[in-house]
């Protein structure tokens, strides 16, 4: 069933005018796992999904869902389900007719419509026109119409946009029990504290281009490094007992300090040695977030342009 659900993009391009918005791309996205699609605005995520959808062509290359172009899918709700723009559903119409629209055209029953309303949380407001929904009523109206086929391929664009607290902690268990059931899920943020919290893959682009394809730990650690974070009312001493066992430490302005390269057992061991007092002492975790600028600022510098007068 892999090959059957697997989102494969292949030496992917989309010129527009003169500007490559999609360039040379090629990565899959597999089954049982969310993969997190990641770029700043602008970096092509949502051109390379409208192009998996059928929804532009591509200039060159291509991309497939289980080796089949969108286009020749029957009901294809029944394979994919996506949500690309929350603003898509008809605003006169209520919530569960839009639902039911989608589903009759796909051979879907009705059943299945309230299931949904129920599943996302929108069962009070399906009567409701779509026009008086909040921006986060949308998003689940659109997560509802993604999932009202039972795909086995889940493409989400942004979908924590506009979603209140609540509404986000539903959207990342959500994602996780999606992955888990075997299927294939693309989410695409620019959110990197959102991300981490759901994501066990990434896909990076950067001005069109791929900056990485790797599980996420991967990701984090090849680019950051753990390190110690301690705080202590006598930072000279501290200081002098670490520079003594070969470890630096860095002061940040609301007075801890980080030890890099460093684990906190060897730490509080040489700070108790020296009879430092600690007022804290714990691992500092490795971020996506810094990962991330990390990677984005070495490849900044590798394609700076000299500026056009």
């Amino acid at each position: 069933a892999d090959a059957m659900t697997s989102i494969e993009v292949q030496a992917l391009t989309k010129e527009f005018g003169s500007r490559r918005a999609v360039d040379d791309v090629t990565f899959r996205v597999l089954p049982g796992r969310v993969t997190g699609f990641l770029g700043p605005n602008g970096a092509g995520k949502s051109t390379t999904m409208r192009l998996v959808l059928g929804l532009d062509r591509p200039t060159s290359g291509t991309a497939t869902i289980g080796g089949r172009a969108y286009a020749t899918l029957d009901e294809p709700l029944r394979h994919v389900g996506a949500l690309l723009d929350a603003q898509a559903a008809h605003g006169s119409r209520t919530g569960r007719d839009h639902l039911r629209t989608l589903a009759a055209s796909n051979r879907i029953p009705d059943r299945r419509v309230e299931e949904l309303l129920e599943h996302t949380g929108l069962s009070s407001v399906a009567r409701r026109r779509v026009r008086t929904y909040s921006l986060g009523m949308r998003q689940r109206l659109g997560i509802a119409a993604a999932l009202l086929g039972d795909p086995g391929v889940i493409m989400l664009d942004e979908p924590s946009n506009g979603l209140d607290p609540e509404g986000i902690i539903w959207i990342r268990e959500l994602l996780r029990r999606l992955a888990a059931e075997g299927r294939t899920v693309l989410v695409s943020s620019h959110l990197m504290t959102e991300t981490a919290s759901f994501a066990d893959h990434l896909v990076v682009l950067g001005r069109g281009r791929l900056l990485a394809d790797t599980p996420m730990r991967e990701f984090i650690h090849a680019r950051v490094q753990p390190g110690v974070r301690i705080r202590t009312s006598d930072p000279t001493a501290l200081r002098g007992a670490l520079a003594r066992h070969g470890h630096d430490a860095v002061k940040h302005e609301d007075g801890h300090w980080t030890v890099h390269h460093a684990r906190v057992d060897e730490i509080g061991v040489i700070a108790s040695a020296a009879g430092v007092a600690i007022l804290e002492l714990a691992a500092e975790e490795a971020t996506l977030e810094q990962a991330y600028l990390d990677l984005t600022a070495a490849e900044a510098e590798f394609t700076a342009q000299p500026q056009e007068a």
